[in-house]
């Protein structure tokens, strides 16, 4: 068995030395229609200034080192529009928490209009609004000691997030706000990690409910077949074999690996977006133009091996260090533990909304988290919403998400 694994992982990296003779112009020609249509535009001043102050919010910036090292940054939106004139008074005003997903960062919550985006109705609806970004960010580059040219500064997978980056930013709010406990919502990648603490008993003392947008947790019957050729095919981990460290969904490297999973005829690569993470329904062109110049951000390519894993293998786990002595060496016991979702307590507010066009957050899978979850919780503390049309990316730019999924989440907000 090791000499077949060592023989594909000797085909693979040859296959990743040779790509420019195999690459796919329809990654390419897929680039080109992306620049196009959605010319870049980079905005230098960051978040605040170039997207919340230009509508005439306030906005905050916060710096929070988590127990590791990592810098990261932290947005407030303490109050919205509608309730400005009462701008110095936040006893009434609960803190929420929004924790992005995947090579996304917190902008998303703001990509679109007022009336559309999540971070602003959640300002304008009393709340006071904090938005996480994670390390390997835009935002969130800097370290104690550590640069992003450093492979060390790489070193880490969601086990590092939900550990050391979720508690740093909800324990700073908790005490920014006089010890107020949090509303949280995650998207997709948002989700697993409050998930993955929840089942060690982590942070219940201080969060209040938890929003999970496209829950992640089980991913063996994901739809994409992107992802899944990818993960088969052990792509994260050639990308390792290679050198790098840092995963650039748009850099260089990752074009043209991407290019080899795109031969596969069953891969739609003249739509990325939909190929990854499914077909949206409810997008409109100006908010997918705002995503595509500024959503993609960098992650750790050992957190992309760790993603493939729960792809390959079903369960939750800790990442798989690929050998018992390195297991053993990290925790003790040949095999990586298992986060046991069934053990979250089953008092902890959580609203769950999924879609049926889902790729990523697939209906099969949703379906066992939500068994795991709905079995153990109080009935009066869970609350699950179904959107059949519904795919990945629709849950934070859909346009008609502010009256199907985001009205009906602060009324849980205000039951809880």
């Amino acid at each position: 068995m090791a000499r077949n694994l060592c023989a594909q992982c000797f085909l693979i990296l040859f296959i990743a030395l040779n790509l420019q003779s195999v690459l796919s112009w329809r990654i390419q020609n897929s680039t080109d229609v992306i620049s196009d249509i959605c010319p870049p535009q980079p905005h230098p001043l960051g978040m605040c200034k170039s997207r919340v102050a230009a509508y005439g919010y306030p906005c905050e910036e916060y710096h929070v080192t988590t127990e590791d090292g990592y810098i990261l940054s932290l947005k407030r939106i303490p109050h919205g529009l509608s309730n400005a004139s009462n701008a110095n008074s936040t006893e009434d005003r609960t803190p929420v928490l929004l924790f992005h997903g995947l090579l996304v960062d917190g902008f998303c919550w703001v990509l679109s209009t007022p009336k559309q985006s999540l971070g602003f109705i959640l300002a304008d609806g009393g709340f006071d609004v904090w938005i996480a970004n994670c390390r390997g960010t835009k935002s969130s580059r800097n370290h104690t000691s550590l640069t992003p040219e450093d492979p060390a500064f790489w070193d880490w997978t969601w086990d590092q997030l939900a550990a050391y980056d979720l508690p740093a930013v909800l324990q700073f709010v908790y005490n920014q706000t006089g010890g107020k406990k949090v509303h949280y919502i995650g998207h997709s990648l948002g989700t697993l990690i409050i998930l993955a603490a929840f089942s060690e008993h982590k942070l219940i003392d201080i969060v209040r409910s938890a929003v999970l947008l496209c829950p992640i947790a089980y991913l063996h019957r994901m739809k994409s077949r992107l992802i899944w050729l990818a993960a088969r095919i052990f792509l994260a981990e050639t990308i390792h074999m290679l050198g790098y460290h840092e995963f650039n969904p748009v850099g260089r490297v990752t074009q043209e690996l991407l290019g080899e999973v795109c031969t596969d005829p069953d891969v739609d690569c003249y739509d990325i977006f939909s190929a990854v993470a499914g077909p949206d329904c409810c997008l409109n062109t100006s908010t997918a133009c705002m995503f595509l110049q500024h959503g993609p951000q960098s992650s750790s390519i050992k957190n992309m091996i760790h993603m493939s894993q729960l792809v390959r293998k079903a369960g939750v786990r800790r990442y798989d260090y690929g050998n018992e002595k390195e297991n053993m060496k990290h925790y003790n016991q040949p095999e990586p533990p298992i986060y046991d979702l069934s053990s979250i307590p089953p008092h902890i507010p959580l609203f769950l909304t999924h879609g049926g066009q889902d790729f990523l957050g697939d209906v099969p899978d949703t379906r066992r988290l939500l068994r795991t979850l709905v079995r153990q919780h109080d009935s009066d503390d869970i609350e699950v919403l179904y959107m059949p049309d519904y795919a990945h990316g629709d849950f934070v730019m859909g346009y008609n998400a502010p009256q199907l999924i985001y009205k009906p989440m602060v009324e849980f907000f205000k039951r809880h």
